[in-house]
């Protein structure tokens, strides 16, 4: 990347960084992949229980495999292990209960809010409660002017490509853009602005200088 744009979009990932500090969430720059594994060994401790909503983000990163590794307990939202609903839905509601929750985002206003759309809320809920820890993972493509052009963001390049993604079948595959479907496969049921937080720095939110994500 040309030096003069690197330098244009880490001030601007710094100034994202402060208000997400004002917000008592702690934001944290990182210049690459490999300083951002740096900073989760330092913070995370061994035997750390640890659960993720889905994310390509954690997987472009290298994040997926170093929770995953026996340095740390993993609890699989979606295990292969579980064989009925009951399973399942007890396993999402063991996700709150974890040291860590990992996550991306589908945007970051400039007010240093979190924007998230969510479909059962397995993602959403334990950002807002439940976990000690929440670390979001984000590149710099997830940062927005405010509120509305977040929302324009996950209808016009988030929801579609999840979709596609995922292969619900959904109209906004073949539309490349939200029609608000009623499907009953649906992803984007819960829409959550996460704003100013009263636990300071439980939300944790590292951003990299590169596209990363949808």
């Amino acid at each position: 990347m040309d030096r003069h744009i690197s330098s244009v979009i880490e001030k601007r990932i710094l100034r994202i960084v402060e208000k997400l500090n004002q917000n008592n969430m702690q934001g944290i720059y990182v210049k690459n992949r490999e300083e951002l594994i740096e900073k989760l060994n330092e913070m995370l401790p061994k035997g750390a229980s640890i659960a993720v909503g889905g994310s390509m983000t954690l997987f472009e990163t290298g994040v997926m495999d170093k929770i995953q590794s026996d340095d740390y307990h993993y609890v699989d939202r979606d295990g292969k292990d579980l064989q009925t609903e009951e399973e399942k839905y007890l396993r999402k509601r063991e996700v709150f209960l974890v040291d860590y929750f990992f996550c991306g985002t589908n945007a970051i206003t400039e007010s240093g809010e979190l924007y998230n759309v969510d479909g059962m809320g397995s993602r959403v809920a334990p950002m807002t409660f439940g976990p000690r820890n929440v670390v979001v993972i984000a590149g710099y493509n997830k940062i927005v002017k405010d509120y509305e052009a977040a929302v324009d963001r996950m209808k016009a390049i988030a929801a579609p490509a999840n979709n596609t993604r995922i292969g619900t079948g959904n109209p906004c595959i073949e539309a490349g853009k939200c029609l608000n479907c009623r499907s009953d496969r649906r992803i984007c049921c819960f829409g959550v602005l996460t704003g100013f937080q009263m636990v300071k720095d439980r939300i944790k939110v590292f951003i990299l200088p590169e596209e990363l994500g949808y």
